[in-house]
């Protein structure tokens, strides 16, 4: 599976039981794709610092799986080898009350990095159309009745085609990524929690009830996937049942966009420029 395989920018329907969820024919490489995993971390080291001098564009990457698909492991392992000055993470839960009394966007708006920083977001503004339609949650919202028509999620992925455009248009990009993680091999990292004392903290029953509406979330991600994807604000499908293959797939996104968005150093100050002779001149004299 190549990444132009995992892409899904508009121009095709994404149909998720058609996606393999495991490394398939690229597990004879892994010595390689974990060398290149390195190699890629590196260079995005690189373009980062050259985004964060540059100042002019801003990297939005929000990560949606369900759970136990590996987004913690895949943020510690991919993105740590970044400048954590430049990188800001947020990790959305359920909505408190004060956010809940805003419409859904205000939170993520608010978590925007400023341009010249990456911003990781862990589950993100798709929550919204994604828990809150398998559980049907909108009908307990207070809003006006017309904003619960029958066509809701549809305006709302109408809106969030509308935002990210926006953010593209106003210095970001806009980058999504599913975690496309087997029913099996949920079971068997569920079951690891359990086993391991140092996993119980992940433990959650509420998480493992979601298993029986996993043909609803099935629907869920390909309606609001098929809905949002666009050439400006992509989405990307990743097997997540081996890690270091999704942790390559990642590291090569990153880089991949990076690259496109071809940040530079600024040029001196050509103010400053005129003065380096004399400056070079007094270090020499100390």
């Amino acid at each position: 599976m190549s990444l132009k395989d995992c892409c899904f920018d508009g121009s095709r329907t994404l149909k998720i039981k058609d996606l393999s969820t495991d490394v398939g024919s690229e597990k004879s490489k892994k010595q390689e794709l974990v060398a290149q995993t390195a190699e890629n971390i590196t260079r995005a080291a690189i373009l980062q610092e050259k985004l964060y001098a540059e100042h002019k564009e801003g990297l939005v990457i929000a990560l949606q799986a369900r759970d136990a698909a590996g987004k913690d492991s895949l943020i510690k392992k991919v993105f740590s080898g970044l400048n954590p000055a430049a990188l800001e993470v947020h990790s959305f839960k359920s909505p408190n009350a004060t956010e809940l009394s805003h419409d859904y966007l205000w939170r993520l708006h608010a978590a925007l990095p400023a341009r010249g920083k990456i911003g990781l977001f862990n589950r993100s503004q798709y929550e919204d159309v994604l828990v809150v339609k398998v559980h049907h949650m909108e009908k307990d919202y207070a809003m006006p009745a017309r904003c619960i028509s029958e066509d809701f999620y549809e305006k709302r992925y109408r809106q969030l085609r509308n935002w990210e455009e926006y953010l593209y248009e106003n210095g970001y990009r806009m980058v999504k990524v599913f975690l496309n993680v087997s029913k099996e091999t949920q079971r068997k990292r569920f079951l690891e929690r359990i086993e391991r004392d140092e996993k119980h903290w992940k433990l959650s029953t509420a998480d493992m009830k979601e298993r029986a509406e996993w043909d609803a979330y099935d629907r869920a991600y390909e309606d609001c996937i098929n809905a949002t994807a666009t050439e400006h604000s992509p989405w990307y499908v990743l097997p997540a049942d081996t890690k270091w293959y999704t942790r390559y797939l990642m590291s090569q996104i990153l880089v991949d966009t990076l690259t496109e968005m071809d940040p530079q150093f600024p040029p001196i100050d050509p103010q400053e420029a005129a003065k380096i002779p004399q400056v070079m001149e007094q270090l020499e004299a100390d």
